[in-house]
């Protein structure tokens, strides 16, 4: 069949195509955006036989209700997500980290992330995809990426101009770990604060806010005592920085974040714990410790190393 396409039933919340993102556009005041949980976003495609940084879809919360027209194609699902297949009017439940395949008028209901955020949905093939900037990632605030730069919406289609050869079935035992501390190395306005306020930062719990989406994590708790300037000249940001503005609750910038900001920044969250970090819920409660660069460059390594490992599982 020539025409190979998923029409969207339902959307979902902030349900977007996500790829690596975009690099070395700070200077033109694009951030990299890119799928927020890399290490599911590298397994979801590698459990289809894809190129590991291929365009997927990305969801919060409740995913999509997509129905398959075409010929048979593979997909899987990767976070702690609950999903069911629709096949010839039998519903099952479907595991994530584990490939399926549909055929044409299949259906897969993404229900929901289970006491996470984010989940990944790869797809067999070429999605057909607009890209700029070299990548096909959308960035909602900016209106930038594929499909305009919008979320998806009911009755769009999601075409796929290639669907892969192999379709053999592929599964991995794979159990996403939660963070206890969320590590991180000092901030370039560290001394701004009082020695109470770092204390503060680093011995209390916060708790995360409603307010947090792709652009950042928004913390509330005990407010961080500033001794110097509550807004500083603006400054570049980058992916992890935790700002800190004048009511004393602590910003952690994420993916789509702003390119420069005037707020104190107390802190880098450890890449190490990045993908973990965005997979927290609102109201759950935070903490944070500090480490050294060299611990967090070496921490780093070997969760590459391991998502590497889990990769050549597949």
């Amino acid at each position: 069949m020539d025409n190979n396409y998923f029409e969207i039933i339902r959307a979902g919340i902030n349900t977007t195509f996500q790829d690596k993102g975009r690099g070395n556009l700070y200077h033109i005041g694009i951030p990299f955006s890119g799928a927020m949980d890399t290490r599911n976003f590298f397994l979801s495609n590698k459990l289809v036989s894809n190129k590991i940084d291929s365009p997927v879809i990305e969801f919060a919360y409740q995913g999509p209700l997509l129905k398959f027209k075409g010929d048979k194609i593979n997909v899987a699902v990767t976070g702690d997500v609950i999903f069911k297949l629709k096949k010839k009017n039998i519903e099952i439940y479907g595991n994530c980290y584990e490939s399926y395949q549909l055929e044409h008028g299949d259906e897969i209901d993404i229900l929901s992330t289970n006491k996470s955020v984010y989940g990944y949905m790869a797809i067999s093939g070429d999605l057909d995809l607009k890209f700029q900037w070299g990548s096909c990632s959308i960035n909602t605030n900016a209106r930038i990426g594929s499909n305009e730069g919008k979320k998806l919406a009911i009755g769009q289609k999601i075409n796929i101009s290639k669907i892969n050869l192999n379709q053999t079935k592929k599964k991995i035992d794979y159990l996403n770990s939660k963070v206890e501390n969320i590590r991180v190395i000092k901030g370039t306005n560290f001394n701004y604060f009082s020695n109470e306020g770092k204390k503060t930062f680093f011995e209390n719990e916060f708790t995360v806010s409603k307010l947090s989406d792709r652009m950042g994590v928004r913390l509330e708790g005990p407010k961080i005592e500033n001794i110097a300037d509550t807004n500083i000249k603006s400054e570049g940001l980058i992916k992890g920085v935790i700002q800190v503005p004048g009511d004393g609750n602590p910003i952690i910038m994420l993916s789509d974040h702003g390119t420069i900001g005037g707020y104190p920044k107390i802190g880098v969250v450890a890449s190490v714990d990045y993908d973990r970090l965005v997979q927290i819920t609102p109201g759950s409660k935070i903490k944070f410790k500090e480490i050294e660069l060299s611990d967090a460059e070496t921490l780093f390594k070997l969760y590459e190393m391991e998502t590497q490992n889990l990769i050549s599982q597949i």
